[in-house]
């Protein structure tokens, strides 16, 4: 491997080397100002390609300009913008946007190392409390809920948006996204192209090779044990992310790998909704998990987590929240009007100083005048002049002439009355799966109602309306139409194709003042799932006899999803037992002999190890389709 760059060095004329930011086994990071553009901080990062008979730097330059092209399609605000790809003595470069501010690794150890801290948080020269860059601690966990919720519901867009660009990050964790330092917002780094790239550079000859890009307990065990990426693969290491965070501990005291489940739950305090959520995502068999990063948003807003927009004014007769946020009331027209609310802060007019300084003013200037005129007329007296003749307060006008009006002359139009702005009203409706509501309105031009009803994934919701001056538009969780047939409609019917909340939107048709409406809803049971079959596999079961002091044995055999090879060896206790795959894509799991997973023994295709007790342990020979496979199994002493 090529050592660093020595810092003060000029690249290609312009770019000027500051320090390392990061070493990777395949890549390294620099801190570095472009003097093309006025000493601009970026990043710059090099390629190392993995030191193999295969690699060649022709090889290298056409794959890293491929992959480079990858990176330049990209344009997304959380992700930095890459700006050129370069060659110099040998070794090749890629520059991007540098992202001031610090990872959520940096401020996690920041934040445990408060919560270690005894003495109170240090104060500035004006007295004001220093704090972290996130909310101080809790004593159960270390990063809040809603810190967490937040990470979760900015970053899963940016996944959405590489996803739908064929780009899986493969390498999610606390030390690859930033706390962007100017607005807060998290931001993506080190996407796992760069480590692809030397990954088909160690495999030339395969057309899709895997990778095992990832950290060790961030990385799901599709992406570890087969290369295998999806997008639900970095749904996994973002709740991962995640649930580190909450807990302040790392990935391997978090899971239980006997049983392969995660125990994360009593190290921090969050709710069942977003616990569900995590759980979820961090599913060990991929298809068991969230398939999209979408899908993830959408059940933040089907269980209430998203952040909750302004209320639109209600309906009369609807139950609304009162102003304090208390018990519901009834909006009823004809009731006295409550003070006017300021929308800044909630409260009313008559209790700011402003409005009463205003009305202050205009009685002091009233005052004022009022005792102009009378201290006028009291000094006309006091002289002893004879007042002069009082003169009219209005002049009269000068008489103008009147025309005559002409006969073909029109009269004026009168002012067309101004349209009343957009008023928009919404009511919650509880509509129970089997039941039937109706709702009868007139409705006025510029006028829109939203009735909002709670669906679940596959009901079917069948509405109508009798009149044919309203429309509809029947809109999904994300706010927008839940299909083509959905959109100013008299008439709609399907099913709902995820939970949440669902809101028919009714207007007027244009042109009309107003006009009377009568609407039906009715909402029928999602069929139960059917289970699914689960696949029955069956053993071929064989007992494998080693005598002491042997060299061991060669097994040969044929395994499959539906037959699998199962082998019984019998040792004693201290016994040292060698287990290796030969030349074949098959994997092992190894049990105690009471059944239970020998730790770190799923899926491997060699093991090694001290047995802690007698009996037949079990060695199960897996495969994805059906393998022939050879096995080296030996049994020796302690040495």
């Amino acid at each position: 491997m090529e050592p660093p760059i020595a810092s003060g060095t000029i690249l290609q004329n312009r770019y000027h080397l500051l320090r390392v930011l990061d070493q990777g086994e395949f890549n390294r990071t620099y801190l570095v100002e472009d003097q093309g553009r006025f000493n601009e901080p970026c990043a710059l990062k090099e390629f190392i390609p993995p030191q193999t008979e295969t690699n060649n730097l022709d090889k290298s330059r056409q794959l890293f300009q491929q992959e480079a092209g990858i990176l330049y399609k990209i344009e997304h605000p959380q992700i930095p913008q890459f700006r050129a790809t370069f060659e110099e003595q040998g070794r090749l470069f890629l520059v991007r946007d540098y992202v001031e501010g610090k990872t959520y690794g940096e401020l996690l150890e920041q934040r445990k190392a408060l919560q270690n801290q005894s003495e109170p948080l240090s104060s500035n020269p004006d007295g004001e409390v220093q704090s972290p860059p996130m909310a101080s601690p809790t004593k159960l966990g270390v990063v809040s809920e809603t810190e967490v919720r937040q990470l979760l519901q900015q970053s899963l867009p940016v996944l959405d948006y590489i996803h739908s660009q064929g780009i899986i990050h493969r390498d999610i964790i606390p030390d690859n996204i930033i706390m962007r330092e100017t607005d807060s917002i998290p931001v993506l780094i080190n996407l796992g192209v760069v480590q692809e790239l030397a990954t088909r550079l160690q495999l030339p000859d395969t057309p899709t090779p895997t990778t095992s890009i990832g950290k060790s307990g961030y990385a799901p065990r599709e992406q570890i044990q087969t290369g295998q990426v999806y997008p639900s693969s970095d749904l996994y290491s973002l709740a991962v992310t995640a649930i580190v965070l909450l807990t302040g501990k790392e990935p391997e005291e978090l899971v239980d790998n006997t049983n392969l489940t995660w125990n994360w739950r009593p190290w921090a305090r969050v709710s069942d909704e977003l616990a569900e959520i995590l759980n979820r995502m961090l599913s060990y068999q991929a298809s068991d998990r969230y398939q999209s990063a979408r899908e993830v948003l959408y059940a933040f807003q089907a269980s209430g987590l998203t952040p909750q927009l302004p209320k639109p004014k209600p309906i009369p007769g609807t139950t609304v929240a009162s102003a304090q946020g208390g018990t519901p009331r009834e909006a009823r027209g004809g009731e006295p009007s409550e003070p006017v609310m300021s929308q800044a802060t909630g409260r009313s007019i008559w209790n700011s100083p402003w409005p009463l300084l205003g009305i202050a003013t205009g009685l002091a200037v009233l005052a004022g005048i009022g005792s102009w005129v009378w201290v006028s007329n009291f000094n006309q007296q006091d002289t002893g002049k004879s007042p002069s003749p009082k003169v009219s307060v209005s002049p009269s006008p000068s008489p103008s002439p009147t025309p005559t009006p002409s006969p073909s002359a029109s009269p004026t139009p009168s002012a067309s009355p101004t349209p009343s702005k957009p008023q928009i009203y919404s009511q919650r409706l509880e509509l129970s799966a089997g039941k039937t509501l109706s709702k009868s309105r007139n409705l006025k031009a510029n006028h829109t109602i939203n009735y909002i009803i709670q669906g679940k994934q596959y009901q079917t919701l069948k509405t109508y309306l009798s009149d044919e001056g309203v429309l509809m538009t029947v809109l999904g969780p994300d706010g927008k139409p839940v299909d083509n047939r959905a959109k100013r409609v008299r008439q709609w019917e399907g099913k709902f194709p995820f939970t949440g909340n669902y809101t028919i939107q009714l207007s007027p048709v244009k042109g009309l003042p107003n006009s009377d409406y009568q609407l039906g809803l009715r909402l029928t049971e999602a069929p139960k799932p059917k289970p699914k079959p689960k696949p029955t596999a069956d053993y071929n079961i064989e007992r494998v006899n080693l005598l002491q002091g042997s060299k061991g044995l060669q097994l040969l055999g044929r395994t499959s999803p539906q037959k699998i090879q199962r082998y019984l060896v019998k040792a004693k206790q201290g016994k040292q037992l060698k287990l290796e795959v030969i030349e074949s894509d098959v994997a092992l799991t190894i049990r105690y002999p009471n059944g239970k997973l020998v730790e770190q023994a799923s899926g491997v295709q060699r093991w090694q190890g001290q047995l802690p007790s007698s009996g037949e342990y079990i060695v199960d020979v897996i495969a994805k389709q059906e393998r022939k496979f050879a096995l080296d199994i030996s049994l020796s002493d302690l040495k």
